[in-house]
């Protein structure tokens, strides 16, 4: 029997005139937890579509055992023990776990309780065998985003997969939880499973995975053992240049930064109550000043209160009681166009649905917030000639790669597109700028840009409230760090004693977490 789990062979796919994969090759090993990396666009996502049948390549042959297949489907992959975890949970809210896991299996609908407690007991044992904690009796939506996960992963080991694709599997954990996902998949590999592993984070990488694959333009490019390389050498060999590792930025806060917040905060938070969209309190009299220069950063499992927070300080949600004070004015009730004229930025979280505007040109998105200054219109009439020649100049400084200023932006590149956010907001030369997962779904070289560019607006003295669910992120760009959790500032931690033990404690809500107090 061949030592390898699966090998593809000059895997070629094209979508239109884009070639997504060129050529590429690559064999996994039995029992082997292998990470697939690269930039944004790199090809990875389309080799994993092709291997659990999502895709078809146009050439190329699979061989699952060292015995040639034909995968035309999902239906395909699952019988030849192919299994997948997708980033975004595909489970029914109103069903328990275990009702999840069987969801598909014939004639589960229509069996009665008696079946469906012996199928219980079945999944607990299988669960203990892989070292995965799962409340297989509670509805979906009861559980928590780690749960979930290990309900998603329970699905592919109980319909036989033995090889188990995850798709950035930590993006929505906190480091307790991904320490715990580990453990699973170091069980698994045990087991004998193979693990293939998509993700942007480096250092999660390092901690599980035995070999990396790196991909570049469609092509594979290198694959390493973790032995033989480092965190510094991955991020070099995918993107080509030297990129700055994810860890804390400083032994302590800037001094610069200092001097400037002395001068006072230009955003002040008191007793803040904001309501969801469903009507259920979502910020709980949340209180946080930032000062001019300063990065806070707020780290917290998705669902905490980040996501109305950010909302109410931008003008887009009201919130219930509480006062906001932007820069020496209390703001009584939210309006975007007053924040933008008060000096307020916002990197929204999802920049296609908040932030751009898909079909419409770069020039045109750039516009977006300064259409009504003299500068860029005269008696209600754009200037075209100067906006394009400054549009130009602003594609240049942030290096937006794009076909032209004409071409709608959905065609630009997640980095690409986070980048032409990032030059509209930091060209208004704000005093308060709020971030929202400004890296999300970018690879390390599209990140380590982005964190330069929010660097030097803070250095400039623009206040930065950096909402983001990476902790790696938060540690290494802020000063300070708020976590919230059920819509409550839990801890506070201060550069230079930023932990992530400490700080995962504290996004977990457990009481252990050494923050200062608030």
């Amino acid at each position: 029997m061949t030592e390898y789990a699966f090998e593809m062979t000059g895997i070629l796919k094209r979508f239109g005139p884009v070639t997504a994969s060129d050529g590429v090759d690559l064999s996994v090993r039995r029992g082997e937890i292998h990470a697939l990396l690269g930039e944004n666009g790199a090809g990875k996502s389309t080799i994993m579509s092709i291997l659990s049948g999502v895709y078809r390549a146009d050439e190329g042959e699979i061989r699952i055992g060292g015995k040639p297949v034909h995968i035309r489907g999902p239906k395909d992959a699952m019988k030849l023990g192919i299994g997948m975890v997708h980033q975004h949970f595909r489970l029914v809210a109103a069903m328990t776990g275990a009702e999840n896991i069987v969801l598909g299996q014939r004639g589960s609908v229509w069996r009665g309780k008696g079946w469906m407690r012996s199928k219980q007991r079945e999944l607990e044992e299988l669960a203990r065998k892989f070292g995965l904690s799962v409340p297989m009796d509670r509805p979906v939506w009861q559980l928590s985003v780690g749960e979930q996960q290990r309900v998603e992963i329970m699905k592919t080991l109980y319909r036989g997969a033995d090889i188990v694709i995850l798709d950035e599997p930590t993006s929505v954990l906190t480091p307790g939880e991904a320490e715990e996902l580990f453990r699973t998949l170091r069980s698994m590999k045990q087991e004998g499973k193979t693990v293939m592993i998509t993700t942007h984070k480096l250092r999660e990488v390092m901690a599980v995975a035995d070999v990396m694959s790196m991909m570049r333009k469609g092509k594979m490019i290198a694959s390493v053992a973790k032995a033989d390389t480092s965190e510094q050498e991955l991020a070099q060999l995918m993107v080509g240049r030297s990129i700055e590792a994810a860890t804390a930025n400083h032994a302590g806060p800037s001094p610069i930064r200092d001097q400037r917040k002395a001068l006072g905060a230009i955003l002040a938070v008191e007793r803040l109550q904001v309501n969801a969209d469903h009507g259920r309190q979502a910020l709980q009299g949340v209180t946080l000043q930032v000062g001019k220069g300063e990065i806070v950063g707020v780290a917290g499992v998705a669902g905490n209160g980040q996501k109305e927070l950010a909302e109410a300080l931008t003008g887009l949600r009201p919130w219930q009681s509480g006062t906001v004070v932007y820069d020496g004015r209390e703001l009584q009730t939210p309006s975007v166009r007053r924040l933008i004229e008060l000096g307020v930025a916002h990197i929204p979280e999802n920049r296609m649905k908040s932030g751009l505007a898909g079909s419409l040109g770069v020039t045109d998105n750039l516009l977006f917030k300064s259409y009504r200054t003299p500068a860029r219109s005269r008696l209600g009439f754009l200037r075209k000639g100067g906006n394009r020649r400054w549009a130009e100049e602003l594609v240049r400084k942030f290096d937006v790669k794009t076909p032209g200023l004409d071409a709608p932006v959905r065609q630009l590149s997640g980095g690409n597109q986070q980048k032409l956010v990032l030059a509209r907001e930091a060209e208004q030369k704000p005093k308060l700028l709020v971030a929202v997962h400004p890296t999300q779904g970018l690879d390390v070289g599209a990140a380590d840009g982005v964190h330069r560019m929010l660097r030097e607006l803070a250095e400039g003295g623009t206040g930065i409230l950096l909402i983001s669910e990476d902790l790696d992120e938060v540690i290494k760009l802020s000063d300070r760090v708020l976590v919230l959790f059920n819509g409550t500032i839990q801890a506070e931690f201060r550069a230079g004693t930023l932990d992530r033990g400490d700080i995962g404690s504290a996004m977990a809500g457990l009481p252990e977490s050494r923050g200062e107090a608030i």
